[in-house]
């Protein structure tokens, strides 16, 4: 049991400076004994309000330095403090704030809201066990409008889809890597050049770009760059959900529409998903 959608702004001051960090925390426990559920007696249950205060109360004392740091000493501190818990798990996602600009100067208290992938990371512990940290980012839409293709694919008398060999590749992406146990990592740094890796490995040399055969080739393209370049992560998912936009036929209206109006097919979208892990990990 525990306590959802748990938001909150946290806004820290340096002079005239400001800094803010927006999250929803969700926070679960089970604890060692069941008696709540099976004789009603709720001596062991700590109230979800209660949780939700030590949430806020540890955002108060102890900032949030990174959004797994946070996840972590929220993990911690319910197994130090409560005997009675047996497992914990927290999931923390980040609204995306970034500072204003004005001519290339940085606002010092001004931001905007960029939807460009939202940050979100877990960190669960069982007692007596090691405390494991994921991280991730959802909600990223990619496209690229050239260097994209599908075809060679399996046919039968129920396959109507074309072939093609230039077409629009666009999507919503997923991504949850683990780093195995908690260990002193610097996760800004990891998260932005994962980040940095899918969006290289989608979309290819900015010059020329890379073909994609497929989406499921491109997901692996991107697990692939992240594992060979981020040597702290040991597992991770990619799901991609396709958006494919269809070409105007305009012949009724007298023109010639080469791919340059297109409309986007809602429903139903095709998926990918893949997961990976290092061997190393995987025989541990």
């Amino acid at each position: 049991y525990g306590k959802n959608t748990i938001k909150f702004l946290r806004l820290h001051r340096e002079g005239k400076k400001h800094f803010v960090k927006e999250v929803e925390v969700c926070t679960h426990l089970r604890l060692t004994s069941a008696q709540e559920y099976l004789d009603g007696d709720n001596s062991l249950v700590i109230p979800t309000d209660t949780m939700k205060n030590i949430v806020l109360v540890l955002a108060k004392k102890n900032g949030i330095p990174t959004l797994e740091q946070f996840a972590i000493d929220i993990c911690k501190h319910f197994m130090t403090s409560f005997c009675q818990v047996a497992y914990v798990k927290t999931y923390v996602q980040e609204v995306p704030w970034q500072r204003l600009h004005e001519n290339g100067v940085p606002h010092i208290h001004g931001f905007i809201c960029v939807p460009d992938g939202i940050r979100f990371c877990e960190a669960e512990q069982c007692r007596n066990g090691p405390l494991v940290v994921f991280a991730g980012i959802k909600d990223l839409k990619l496209m690229k409008t050239t260097q994209s293709g599908f075809t060679g694919f399996y046919k039968d008398e129920h396959t109507t889809l074309p072939e093609r060999h230039d077409r629009i590749l666009c999507g919503e992406l997923f991504c949850k890597w683990s780093y195995g146990e908690c260990r002193d990592f610097d996760f800004d740094s990891i998260w932005n050049k994962i980040r940095e890796c899918i969006l290289e490995a989608f979309s290819g040399p900015p010059d020329c770009g890379e073909y994609s055969p497929s989406y499921q080739k491109t997901v692996n393209c991107i697990q692939m760059l992240i594992l060979s370049k981020v040597s702290q992560v040991q597992v991770i998912e990619v799901i991609l959900n396709n958006t494919f936009y269809n070409v105007v036929d305009m012949k009724n209206l007298g023109l010639t529409n080469d791919k340059e109006v297109l409309v986007p097919v809602e429903a139903p979208y095709g998926s990918c998903a893949c997961t990976l892990a290092r061997k190393k990990f995987l025989e541990a």
